[in-house]
């Protein structure tokens, strides 16, 4: 197995509540956590909903984040954000430099995603959706979760998982960006990841 530091440094990249078919611009979070220990910093930015520049708004933030140089990593809750916009987690990890895992509490409705897409005239964040390839199963504490990844073996990947899980079955820095994100943009939390 591989072996990865108890204090890997991750940036949780997950988004606020936006009212649908309202909002124009959608809060995104993200939090540079320790392994599953210690917060060490925050940032934000606003993406489009249903738009197309979360992936650039990820690469322009952490590129300039003082945090940068400390990171081994970036987790994203989901495959999009702010609704359909869509991410391309290959250009994400190779303008940056670091390796991205995706994670889903649920296993994507890929077929039924790509439907609405195309009913919607966005067929081409299609090619997004399959440039992230088929998720995996992870199971933890009698549930499963999936996840994608980009730039780092599977194996590595799965040991990221089990070692930044501590309560319930997400990863703490993406349960953490989900807390905030939702207690900025509600008022409090609310939800689950």
């Amino acid at each position: 197995m591989v072996r990865i530091k108890k204090e890997i440094r991750i940036l949780g990249i997950d988004d606020g509540y936006f009212e649908k078919f309202k909002a124009k611009k959608c809060l995104v979070i993200g939090v540079v956590y320790r392994g599953a220990e210690f917060l060490d910093g925050l940032i934000s930015f606003k993406v489009k909903v249903d738009g197309d520049d979360a992936t650039e708004k990820i690469i322009e933030s952490i590129n300039k984040s003082k945090h940068l140089k400390q990171l081994s990593l970036i987790m994203v809750n989901g495959i999009s954000l702010a609704g359909f916009n869509v991410i391309d987690i290959e250009k994400i990890s190779k303008e940056t430099g670091l390796p991205i895992i995706i994670v889903s509490r649920k296993n994507p409705r890929i077929e039924l995603i790509k439907k609405v897409l195309k009913k919607i005239g966005k067929e081409d964040k299609i090619k997004l959706i399959e440039k992230a390839r088929k998720p995996r199963e992870f199971k933890i504490n009698k549930t499963k979760i999936y996840f994608q990844f980009y730039g780092m073996e599977e194996e590595k990947a799965r040991e990221i998982l089990k070692l930044t899980i501590k309560h319930g079955n997400m990863p703490e820095p993406l349960r953490i960006a989900h807390i905030i994100a939702s207690g900025v943009t509600l008022g409090e939390n609310r939800g689950r990841v």
